[in-house]
């Protein structure tokens, strides 16, 4: 069973994402972290969705190195 909450999720995804692109890294948790908002939580905002969106973008084009 899936359960939908109305909550935010519990970290700053804008914070989050700053330092993932100034580290120029991406830990398989923080990939875990970010995909799973963006896929279940339908109420984040169109620009929470557009920052997790930049830096799966960056991982594809190469600026960011995925690490575990």
């Amino acid at each position: 069973m899936v359960w939908i909450t109305n909550d935010r999720p519990e970290f700053a995804i804008q914070s989050l994402v700053e330092q993932i692109v100034t580290s120029g890294q991406l830990s398989r948790r923080e990939h875990v972290k970010l995909t799973s908002t963006i896929l279940a939580d339908y109420k984040i905002t169109d620009e929470d969705r557009r920052h997790i969106s930049r830096v799966l973008d960056y991982v594809q084009i190469g600026r960011l190195r995925l690490v575990d």
